[in-house]
């Protein structure tokens, strides 16, 4: 009995596995990439979102009556 018959479609049932491996690879490479990207963006806003309300809570005299109410906490 010829067993090549039987070692053809395993052998192309594997090369479609690991085509399929390497692109889901390459997807999630590429995913990942952007969610890093994405969350990068985000600290930066994130980041400037505290400084405009550091800066408005100085404009409004907030912060030095917060400062004195951390230094002096009422009993």
């Amino acid at each position: 009995m010829d067993t090549r018959g039987r070692e053809a479609p395993g052998a192309a049932l594997r090369s479609a596995a690991e085509n399929l491996l390497q692109e889901l690879q390459e997807h999630f490479q590429a995913l990942t990439a952007t969610l890093n990207l994405r969350m990068e963006e985000m600290g930066s806003r994130i980041e400037d979102l505290q400084k405009n309300v550091n800066d408005l809570m100085v404009q409004a005299g907030i912060e030095d009556s917060i400062k004195e109410q951390m230094r002096c906490p009422e009993s």
